[in-house]
This record gives structure tokens, C-alpha cells and sequence, in this order.
């Protein structure tokens, strides 16, 4: 395929790798518009598209009937995915793993526009999940259902899914390298000139796609000034932290499964589970606006990484009770069958978690020169890294998220530590344990089918 002259059947590969770019590109546009207007419409009753998501969303014009909007907006997502896509529940990337490793990369292709809808309600109405998850499979099943269509060879059809998995993810938060890596570390094991070059192209023109709707930017306009010259004893610090986060992310994934079970466990159907499960989130987010003055804990929740890493909220109890919360709610909203991603509550628990542990530092060793916006950043990648299993994404994401390759190495060294505590605890990564639940163990190398 690489290697030798050019035929009829490379150039239509690599025009099939180009398209699927494109669509990856377009349904990330697509689906975060999507966000934004049911956003809006179920909190503030009005058609707009208008929505910053690294500004706090403003109170409800309902007042204490926000309690109930996560509750309509679990009971569409209940009938669209009971009645068409089931795949679509949870936070999509085991399935995508699954079908790779299970179904010969055959997605069926319904699951992309009814992903694409659920999701968008979920987090609309305030459900506390992101959007890499969904956005990655929905670009996976248009990528499968391309290979489908034309009728390609197995490889060819599962090198399209990550082709389009790297490329919604780029394309969403602007990181095409952390794209790239995703798609490799997590649909791939194999890692070759075949692989890699496909999912490079795609995902450039995903990213390049995006860049004409929502610019060049990085996804976090954020200058750091993180030092990173320290003493011994700051290093050790950090290096506790980095433990703590591994076992932080090993509490994050039993957390989402033991929700799972516990709703499974409770008597009625899946739109009782669902709205109950939704209406506790809601309690939640109504006591956070009432008694602190923003929700914080809906949604993708990038307003309190910003208020984090701005150092506008240092309060080290305060961050590592939004942690906490952030963990229940989000555990919440994916174990009683709501849709969305855990890359964007990863984030936020490892801002809250790096944040709130530099600050306590603070006020007990104020002789320690510690920076909180590296605690932050250490916590984001740390908790992405250790919880998905995918490092290299979580290194390089994280520093692609704000355009800064000078917080690589300490990165590098956090990560790699966070990562090996929770593998020293538990095995499965929060992708792969669901797999492993239903007897599907997830090889550690594919063997195509050519």
C-alpha cells in the first residue's frame, strides 16, 4: 500500500482518508453548535447558538425549575437510545474499541446522528460529561460507515475509524498532534507507516476544517507562567501529587462503574434510572448556583479550569470539594445512562485536584515556591493519562490545550508516574474495564486482515 508504485486502489484510499477528514472536521462544528442550542433553549428558552463554554453559564431564567431541565433532557436521550442507537449510551469509546477488536470495524451508521443528538442534550441540559467521547465516535462511525459504503479491506475499514476518531477529536479542541496520538494509542496498537500516515492526513484536514469556523487558536487562550526550575523539595511535592492523582483516577473509574450497577440495581426501566439519575444532578447544580454562585459542576466544566488555572478559585477545600463533586455528578450521569465523554470531567477533577493540592502546600510549607497553574496542568494530563491509559495523548493534549510545549517534561515524568500507580491498583483503563466486564478482553496487538 506504501511502499512501491502508486495503483487505482491507494489513490482511492487516501481519497476516502481525506474525506472522512472533512466530515470528522464538519461534525465537530456540527456537534458543538448542536451543544450550544440546546443549551440554550433548555436553560434560557431561546434559539441561539451563542455559547462560551470558558465563561460560567448564566443563571436560568426558571429559576429552581433548572432542577428539572437535566430531567427533560434525560428523558429525549432515553427514547433516542432505547428506540435507535443503544450504542450511543455511556461515553462511547468502548464501543468503538469493541467493534475494532470484535466486529471487523463495522459500526452501523445510525449511531453517528443519534451519538451527535443524545450527546448534545445530555450536555445541553447540564449533564456533567464532555465531548471527546462522543465526538470521537461519531467521527468512527462515519469513518466505518465510509468503509462500509465502498466496501474496502478490514485494515483498511478500521484505519478509516481512527482516521475519523483523530480527527473529531483534533478538530474539536484544536489539537491535531493530540488527535493524531488518541487515535493511535487507543483504536491502534499497531503502530506503522499504514497506520500512522492515514491518521495523520486525516486528522490535519479535520483540523484545518475546523479552522474555518472557529479559527486558528488554542482551545484555552491561556499564557502560563509555570515555573519550572525547582528545588528538590518542590519536586518531591509534585511527585506526591502524581501519586495522589494515579489513585485519584483508580476512585474515578470504580466510580463510574460502581453508578453503573447501583442504577442496574434500581427497580423500573431505563427512563425512571436515567431521570432519576439526572434529577439528583440537577439538586446539585441548583445548591452550587444558590449557595456559591455559579453551577460549576455542569457540563463540560472548562469555566473552572480557566477559574483554576487564572487562579481566580485557590481555596484548596473548596477545589477539592469540587472534585469530588465533578466525580459523583459525573458518575451520576453516566451510570444511570446519559451520553457524553470523561475526557472533559478528567480535566476538571485533575485542574481541581493539582490546583487544590498546590494551594494547601501553600498555606502549610509557604517556604515552597509551588505554581498552582502547573499543579493544574500536572492534575489535567495526570488524570487524562492514568484513567484512559492513553500517556502520550495526555501529555501532548494537555500542552496543545494552551500552546505551550514548555510543560512537556515535567509532564512527561508526572504522568508516566500517575499512569503506574494506577496500573500497580487496577489493570483496566475506564475504556477498557466496561469491555472486560462483558468478557471482551481488548488484545495488546491487532492482527489485520488483509
Amino acid at each position: 500500500m506504501l511502499y512501491g508504485k502508486i495503483d487505482g486502489v491507494t489513490v482511492r484510499f487516501y481519497i476516502l482518508i481525506i474525506l472522512v477528514g472533512i466530515i470528522a472536521g464538519l461534525g465537530a462544528i456540527l456537534f458543538r453548535e448542536l451543544i450550544a442550542l440546546f443549551h440554550n433553549i433548555l436553560f434560557y428558552g431561546r434559539f441561539s447558538i451563542v455559547y462560551d463554554v470558558l465563561q460560567h453559564a448564566a443563571p436560568s431564567r426558571f429559576g429552581m425549575g433548572i432542577i428539572l431541565v437535566p430531567v427533560v433532557g434525560a428523558g429525549v436521550v432515553a427514547f433516542l437510545v432505547k428506540h435507535f442507537a443503544p450504542e450511543a449510551k455511556g461515553h462511547g469509546v468502548p464501543e468503538v474499541i469493541d467493534a475494532i477488536c470484535y466486529q471487523r470495524g463495522v459500526i452501523r451508521p445510525i449511531v453517528a446522528i443519534i451519538k451527535a443528538l443524545a450527546s448534545s442534550i445530555s450536555i445541553g441540559s447540564g449533564g456533567s460529561v464532555g465531548r471527546e467521547g462522543p465526538i470521537m465516535q461519531i467521527g468512527s462511525a462515519f469513518g466505518s460507515a465510509i468503509g462500509q459504503w465502498i466496501k474496502v479491506a478490514d485494515w483498511e475499514r478500521i484505519t478509516l475509524i481512527a482516521c475519523g476518531a483523530g480527527g473529531g477529536i483534533a478538530a474539536t479542541f484544536n489539537t491535531p498532534f493530540g488527535g493524531v496520538l488518541f487515535a493511535l494509542e487507543i483504536m491502534l496498537p499497531e503502530w506503522s507507516a499504514r497506520t500512522i500516515i492515514p491518521v495523520s492526513i486525516a486528522t490535519a484536514v479535520a483540523t484545518y476544517t475546523s479552522y474555518f469556523y472557529f479559527g486558528s487558536g488554542p482551545f484555552i487562550p491561556f499564557t502560563t507562567h509555570a515555573m519550572l526550575h525547582m528545588h528538590i523539595a518542590e519536586i518531591g511535592s509534585y511527585l506526591v501529587l502524581s501519586v495522589l492523582l494515579g489513585l485519584f483516577s483508580v476512585l474515578f473509574i470504580h466510580a463510574i462503574y460502581f453508578a453503573e450497577d447501583l442504577f442496574d440495581a434500581i427497580p423500573g426501566n431505563y427512563y425512571i434510572r436515567h431521570m432519576l439519575g439526572m434529577f439528583l444532578l440537577g439538586v446539585s447544580m441548583y445548591f452550587m448556583l444558590q449557595t456559591f454562585g455559579h453551577y460549576y459542576i455542569q457540563g463540560v466544566g472548562y469555566a473552572t479550569v480557566m477559574d483554576v488555572l487564572k487562579q481566580t478559585l485557590t481555596h484548596p477545600g473548596f477545589l477539592f470539594f469540587l472534585a469530588l463533586l465533578k466525580l459523583i455528578d459525573t458518575a451520576i450521569t453516566l451510570g444511570s445512562g446519559g451520553s457524553g465523554g470523561v475526557f472533559s470531567p478528567l480535566l476538571f477533577i485533575g485542574a481541581t485536584v493539582g490546583g487544590g493540592y498546590v494551594s494547601a502546600n501553600h498555606y502549610l510549607f509557604p517556604e515552597m515556591n509551588m505554581n498552582i497553574q502547573l499543579g493544574a496542568l500536572v492534575g489535567m494530563a495526570a488524570m487524562v493519562g492514568a484513567s484512559t491509559g492513553a500517556l502520550l495523548t495526555a501529555i501532548v493534549m494537555t500542552a496543545e490545550l494552551i500552546n505551550d510545549f514548555t510543560i512537556v517534561l515535567p509532564l512527561m515524568v508526572m504522568v508516566a508516574i500517575a499512569y503506574a500507580v494506577r496500573r500497580c491498583v487496577m489493570k483496566d483503563s475506564v475504556y477498557t474495564l466496561k469491555l472486560t466486564r462483558r468478557g471482551h478482553h481488548i488484545p495488546d496487538r491487532l492482527q489485520w486482515v488483509r
